[in-house]
């Protein structure tokens, strides 16, 4: 298996028709896959998938019973994932997961010792503030150039995700890779990716100024632990 692209999904039955149909041009590439994971669902994501995966052949679930961070739904889907390139990235359509197809152009030129991410526009302004204080506050504290953290679709080689140690559960994950992919010595590469609305329903953390302290607040909690452990 050459790719492997990972999509955790939490409580995205309404976005699931749209993703999968998008989903199946990468699907249909030679030795890729793209593994859906259900990262525990209550509005019948799992009734959805069970439905239409049949349709979109180089497409899988994952079901995790119970959800205990975004990070973990990744995690599990790339240790089931069998691409010799992993990444993941959003299900929510605000990026489209065809971005990946352009990232394995980028492996084919540069060979497997190197890190992808994409680099985000059509973003509110206020979006942007929030990313470039982060982005500066996380470059400074931890000595490494870290830009648009969270940006997707994020993409590396087998060998590197081998090389992990206790990643983070929750949306820290974006930055521990990144971080690690620095601290690796990788290339990073990145390329524009535009970042639209929301197919469906709403963000976890996006929500409102409430919702991004509480975001900042564990980010911040990881952050320094990963100094502290520099």
């Amino acid at each position: 298996m050459k790719f492997s692209l990972v999509i955790p999904c939490y409580n995205e039955a309404a976005n699931l028709p749209l993703l999968l149909n998008r989903c199946k041009k990468l699907a249909h590439q030679p030795d890729c896959e793209v593994i859906l994971v259900d990262n525990g669902s209550t509005d019948g994501s799992s009734d959805v998938l069970l439905e239409l995966l049949p349709n979109y052949p180089g497409c899988r679930s994952i079901r995790i019973e119970k959800n205990i961070g975004y990070g973990n739904g990744i995690f599990v889907g790339l240790k089931a994932a069998k691409g010799n390139i992993l990444g993941w990235t959003h299900a929510d359509m605000q990026t489209d997961p065809l971005d990946a197809i352009k990232g394995l152009e980028i492996f084919e030129k540069y060979g497997n010792k190197i890190f992808i991410k994409g680099l985000r526009y059509g973003r509110p302004l206020s979006d942007v503030v929030f990313t470039v204080g982060m982005s500066l506050f996380e470059s400074v504290l931890l000595g490494k150039k870290l830009w648009d953290i969270n940006a997707q679709p994020t993409m590396f080689s087998r060998d590197f995700f081998e090389s992990w140690q206790e990643p983070p559960y929750d949306f820290s994950l974006d930055l521990f890779a990144y971080y690690k992919a620095r601290q690796f010595g990788l290339k990073v590469h990145r390329f524009s990716v535009r970042f639209g609305e929301r197919a469906h329903g709403e963000s976890s953390w996006n929500v409102n100024w409430a919702a991004k302290r509480k975001f900042i607040k564990r980010t911040l909690e990881f952050s320094l632990k990963l100094k502290k452990n520099l």
